[in-house]
């Protein structure tokens, strides 16, 4: 990066959205933190303006950016331009919420029309079969299972019917088109004439599935399926980004944050848009990373409703090797493997023998928590009468008394808190303990704007750190991840082993070429090979990916 140059990482949360700019030098120089807004896109402009000013300001009285204030100061250039601080923008990541709000909501979502490869082998479970009905009713435009796919060792199962094909897309009122063929991780040959035959003949967009999922038929033909839904919401996502770039005068490269902690270009996010959702927690576990320089450890991501665990394996997100379930759809492609509990700085807490939760008063922390002159106990409460407070807030400690002073049950609200406190730190160690497995030599990264709540000694870890600019390390996650690229698939388990291990390394260092990453400086950072049993001939399952810094 050239000297000068900076680059800003934007993270779109449920109740906030952060942002950060860091230097040539990778160090923090304004960071902000907005509410999220109801259409999402309004915050991230509200953050992004916040960040400029902030270094515009700085910059015009000759000052370092203020830390302490972490950027806070109101934006006010609003969609007219950036300043000088805009042009010196090469870069800017996103990590953002619009497409696992659209499946929440059953908004936005695209219809497309579902086609299986594997007649007559797989007519017993049709596709979306286990779909939420309205979620079905909001997205298919028809499903049919035709004559194709593979067999686990690459085998047809039977001639492809493309007739069947145009036959069931002639006249279809569809958005897109999900393309699923059984064992396609094995072999995707038939997948790609399909696909083919329908850009050239239908002019219709493709998803197929040896792109997205790994083997289980059913999950990966889901996950295929709402990567085609998704769409149109990938390309207002990235059409308002541009834009709002454009308004600014930033001429900066674009790139969205994956599920794994990894980056992709707009091109490459606009046809795997599910790649975006669970890309929160990455870019917090890799920020995390980041800000502590600890690549293996327990990382803990405190927010105002609810915490969120992870596990940093040399420096990335530890994966769940469960299937993951979004919006009531079982998937297959790869996520981080999370730990949510309903615990924040806006969490409740109540008597009758101490309550904590599940209940939070969320973005609304600053009316009704104690501390800020409200009449509702929170864990934020509880923490600062216990000592427990964020940098920068001294006088919490005096505000939360007089509140407590003025109320007539005193003594009671204290002890409520205390307990409360306790409860919310048994809930803690819980937690890390299911995540450690057995493990007790990492330590643990508090990040979070709640990440004070934590107490300083954790059961089942070497040791508690709390890193500089914690409270946006999702942000920082997404401004310094790389890009990426794997592929899953079974290979013969013969001679001929090695060399196709080789072409799938190649094939998965195109994929991160092809995301954005530099060719010359891709590595293969993970590789994972799975012995099959009761096969006709030996194989073996191989997960490879790759992974590299930007382009330049």
């Amino acid at each position: 990066m050239a000297e000068g140059a900076l680059r800003i990482g934007i993270d779109v949360g449920g109740t906030n959205t952060d942002a950060v700019v860091l230097d040539s030098s990778d160090r923090v120089v304004a960071k902000a933190k907005r509410p999220t807004s109801r259409d999402v896109t309004e915050g991230l402009r509200t953050a992004l303006d916040a960040v400029l000013t902030d270094l515009d300001g700085e910059r015009a009285h000759g000052e370092r950016a203020d830390h302490g204030r972490g950027g806070e100061r109101q934006g006010g250039q609003g969609q007219g331009g950036g300043g000088r601080a805009a042009t010196r923008v090469t870069r800017v990541m996103l990590g953002t919420t619009h497409a696992t709000n659209a499946i929440l909501e059953r908004g936005n979502l695209g219809r497309v029309a579902v086609l299986r490869l594997g007649a007559p082998a797989t007519t017993s479970v049709p596709p979306l079969s286990d779909w939420p009905e309205d979620l079905r009713k909001a997205v298919s435009a028809g499903e049919v299972i035709v004559p194709g796919g593979h067999y686990v060792d690459g085998r047809e199962i039977g001639p492809l019917d493309l007739d069947a094909v145009r036959r069931f897309l002639d006249g279809r009122q569809a958005d897109a088109v999900a393309v699923t063929g059984v064992f396609s991780p094995a072999s995707a040959d038939h997948e790609r004439v399909v696909a083919e035959l329908v850009r050239a003949e239908f002019g219709l967009p493709v998803s197929v599935s040896h792109e997205i999922g790994s083997l289980g038929l059913l999950e990966r033909e889901n996950a295929t399926v709402l990567n085609a839904a998704l769409y149109e919401v990938a390309a207002h996502v990235t059409g308002a980004l541009v834009a709002a770039l454009a308004e600014r005068g930033i001429g900066a490269e674009p790139y969205l944050a994956q599920n794994d902690g990894t980056l992709m270009t707009l091109e490459h996010a606009a046809r795997l848009p599910v790649s975006t959702i669970g890309s929160g927690p990455a870019n917090s576990l890799r920020g995390a990373a980041f800000l502590s320089g600890v690549s293996d450890a327990i990382v803990a991501d405190v927010g105002g409703t609810s915490t969120d665990l992870g596990v940093l394996v040399g420096g990335f997100p530890r994966e769940s090797a469960a299937a993951v379930e979004i919006g009531g759809v079982l998937t297959n492609f790869r996520m981080p493997d999370i730990l949510a509990i309903a615990l924040g700085g806006g969490t409740v807490v109540r008597d009758a023998r101490v309550r904590v939760g599940p209940d939070s008063v969320g973005y609304r922390i600053v009316e009704e928590a104690l501390v800020f002159g409200g009449r509702t106990p929170t864990l934020t409460d509880a923490g600062v009468a216990s000592g427990r407070v964020p940098p920068g807030t001294d006088g919490w400690p005096d505000r939360l008394g007089a509140a407590l002073s003025a109320a007539d049950t005193a003594e009671e609200i204290r002890d409520t808190l205390q307990d409360g406190l306790a409860a919310a730190d048994e809930m803690i160690f819980d937690a890390v303990d299911r995540m450690a497995l057995g493990r007790a030599d990492r330590p643990l990264v508090a990040v979070g704007g709640g990440a004070f709540l934590l107490p300083g000694r954790i059961p089942g870890v070497s040791r508690v750190i709390r890193p500089e600019h914690a409270e946006v390390a999702n942000a920082v996650g997404a401004a310094i991840a790389l890009a990426s690229g794997r592929v899953d698939t079974i290979l013969p388990a013969g001679e001929t082993r090695s060399e196709a291990i080789e072409r799938v390394k190649e094939e998965a260092a195109a994929r991160a070429v092809a995301a954005g990453a530099d060719p010359a400086k891709v590595e293969i950072v993970d590789l994972l090979e799975v012995p099959l049993s009761y096969l006709s001939e030996p194989a073996v399952r191989v997960h490879v990916k790759a992974a590299g810094p930007l382009a330049r």
